[in-house]
């Protein structure tokens, strides 16, 4: 049975088509650029050319750009394929550097081209969330990977659905050799987007659908940016209503039954205020068991710092609002405590994380919402 067919039966479900069409350029020894949306199931075409290398006695890396995914994708692998086999590098954490499979941040993995690293035995290296290169600050270092990574290294670059895919796909093509851009624009996980204001009368918090039928919601356009300027001309309007408080969201939404949550802030004492706030105005999320795993969880994660640690760190008002089922993620935490957070939101033991931009690209946790305050 060849790798291919060994892979399809193991994975025990139907694989679409563009991860067959990527699976067999891969196996042409092409590269490839695979975009399409969230919870499509781009990870698959990663994982096969990860067990084709194994097949082969070779290496892969998959590269992430933040941490957080990297620590996911790690004890994912991890389960997959057994610890001995899977190594982490990332600025926090150094795990079997050697190993067959290692997950890694993208900027570690150019750190290693340019310190002239042996990559001799390396087969694929995976580029997660590679539109990133489009960013302004942090993009260039996609691309020097792309440029000088050993050209007998595939790719498996991993894209969320861009308007320029084929334009991407032949530049990598022009630095790389033979690469297939294979593109899935069907989302097989319904968004709904909205508008949350405050009701100042009622005090009560107002949902407004941002579309109707598939065009913009006039009743929601008044609360976009150029629509509230006008607000100055219109006081009476202004003062009906008002930015959601924190506290009030969260509380509405455990009543909504919208939790798990993300509530993105982009900054680090907003998101620190905000797990204050709600601790100090009484909000509690969690289960006595509940509380009883996230204390489990949060102990086995600590045991290398000394209490004194603790005490300096505030981990006794932390571990308060994290029983709570309430927490921060930034890039400001210390690595345990935001791999103690990580593993109590992959459980759905924590209900709504305040963050920055860490977990905010391509983290697979189980949020039914996210909130992008600004």
């Amino acid at each position: 049975m060849s790798v291919h067919q060994d892979f399809v039966r193991r994975a025990g479900f139907e694989l679409d088509e563009f991860q067959i069409k990527a699976i067999t350029a891969l196996n042409a020894g092409k590269s490839v650029l695979v975009a399409a949306p969230t919870g499509s199931g781009k990870t698959i075409v990663a994982r096969y050319a990860i067990e084709r290398a194994l097949e082969l006695g070779r290496r892969t890396f998959y590269t992430t750009p933040l941490k957080a995914l990297s620590n996911q994708k790690y004890l994912e692998f991890c389960e997959l394929y057994g610890t001995e086999t899977v190594g982490l590098l990332t600025g926090d954490n150094v795990v079997r550097p050697g190993a067959k499979v290692v997950v890694m941040t993208t900027e570690v993995l150019r750190n290693m081209i340019y310190s002239s690293t042996e990559l001799s035995d390396l087969a694929y290296v995976v580029l997660d969330e590679v539109h990133y290169l489009q960013n302004p600050y942090r993009g260039a270092v996609w691309e020097e990977v792309i440029i000088h990574l050993p050209m007998e290294v595939d790719l498996v670059c991993l894209s969320a659905t861009v308007s320029n895919a084929e334009e991407f796909a032949e530049w990598i093509g022009t630095v790389r050799g033979s690469t297939e851009a294979v593109i899935e624009e069907k989302r097989p996980v319904e968004l709904h987007h909205f508008y949350l204001v405050g009701e100042r009368r009622s005090g009560s918090l107002i949902m407004v659908p941002t579309e109707v039928d598939g065009r913009v919601n006039p009743e929601g356009s008044r609360f976009d940016g150029p629509a509230i300027g006008n607000f100055a001309r219109r006081p009476a309007r202004k003062s009906r209503y008002s930015t959601p408080r924190r506290v009030d969201v969260v509380e509405q939404f455990m009543d909504w039954g919208f939790l798990p949550a993300i509530y993105f802030i982009f900054s680090r004492n907003g998101c620190d205020e905000a797990v204050r706030q709600c601790l100090y105005e009484g909000v509690r999320l969690t289960t006595s068991s509940e509380r009883y795993m996230i204390r489990e969880i949060a102990e086995s994660k600590v045991q290398a710092l000394t209490d004194e640690d603790l005490r300096a760190l505030g981990y006794a008002e932390w571990l308060e609002a994290l029983e709570a089922g309430i927490a921060s993620h930034h890039a400001g935490m210390v690595p345990p405590f935001k791999e103690i957070v990580e593993a109590c939101f992959d459980r759905s033991l924590v209900k709504i994380v305040f963050a920055t931009e860490t977990l905010s690209l391509g983290i697979n946790m189980p949020a039914r919402s996210v909130v992008i305050e600004k």
